[in-house]
């Protein structure tokens, strides 16, 4: 069974963390000095939020699945909708190892599909990191890699 994923960019994660409990009426599954998430059943999502540097607000949203099958699906799915996709295989991101698929919508709203495969003791690398490269080529995770796909939207863009 899938799982709605949103992630949040916050600017103060304790405020963050005390809201988010009396919205969903629990507290966090998961809390590291940057980040939190819930594992919700009521409604089926996977909410975070982390202080990462972003700008506050929306991060991105995804499709969180049980196995790879569901994974395979996914993918089909982004490769149907006519954007570029990018994969992220075994990559270390929000204090979990995951495969990935990514996309941005035609609204520049960054979209991932991913199975969870293990968690790890750091937020987060890039597929760019594991290849071991120069740390000033690395790529934030919880993004598109920075040899992203010609085409997808850049959401830094000012552009309209």
């Amino acid at each position: 069974m899938k799982r709605f994923h949103v992630h949040v960019a916050v600017t103060d994660l304790t405020a963050s963390i005390r809201f988010y409990s009396a919205l969903f009426a629990t507290g966090p599954t998961v809390v590291k000095g940057d980040y939190a998430r819930w594992m919700l059943d009521d409604p089926r999502v996977n909410f975070a939020i982390s202080l990462r540097g972003a700008t506050p607000g929306l991060d991105h949203l995804g499709v969180q699945v049980e196995n790879e099958v569901e994974l395979a699906e996914m993918h089909a799915r982004l490769e149907g909708a006519a954007l570029p996709v990018d994969t992220q295989m075994g990559t270390a991101c929000c204090y979990a190892k995951s495969n990935k698929y990514w996309t941005v919508d035609p609204q520049g709203i960054a979209w991932e599909s991913y199975h969870t495969l293990n968690g790890v003791p750091v937020f987060g690398e890039s597929r760019q990191a594991q290849k071991s490269a120069p740390a000033s080529e690395v790529a934030a995770c919880c993004a598109l890699s920075s040899d992203k796909p010609v085409g997808v939207p850049d959401k830094s863009s000012s552009c309209c």
